[in-house]
C-alpha cells in the first residue's frame, strides 16, 4: 500500500475555485483503478489556504498510472493555476495500522 501526501498552498482568492474543482473530480479520482482512499485536509485559521490530499494506492504502479492519466493531467492543469507556492508531494509505504 502506498500513501501519497500532496501539500498545496493556494492564492487566498482561489480557495473556492479549488474546492469546486475538487468537488467535481473527487469521485473520479477515488474510482480510479488502484485508489483505495482519498481525503482532503485544510489548514486552520491563518493557514486556511493550505490543503493536503491524503490518498492510499494499492501499488506504486497504480499511483503512476493515475499520475500519467488524462484525469490527472486535466485536474492538475487547472489546479496549478491557483497555487501561491510550489506544491510538495511525498509517498510512503504503509507498514502498519492500528485499530
Amino acid at each position: 500500500m502506498i500513501v501519497r501526501l500532496v501539500k498545496m498552498e493556494f492564492q487566498k482568492d482561489k480557495i473556492e475555485s479549488f474546492l469546486k474543482l475538487f468537488e467535481e473530480k473527487k469521485a473520479k479520482i477515488r474510482a480510479f483503478p488502484g485508489c483505495e482512499y482519498l481525503e482532503l485536509l485544510q489548514g486552520t485559521e491563518a493557514k486556511n489556504n493550505v490543503f493536503m490530499t491524503y490518498s492510499y494506492w494499492r501499488s506504486a504502479d497504480d499511483l503512476d498510472n493515475y499520475r500519467y492519466s488524462d484525469l490527472f493531467k486535466e485536474t492538475w492543469s487547472e489546479t496549478k493555476k491557483m497555487f501561491a507556492q510550489k506544491p510538495e508531494a511525498i509517498s510512503f509505504i504503509k507498514k502498519h495500522s492500528l485499530d
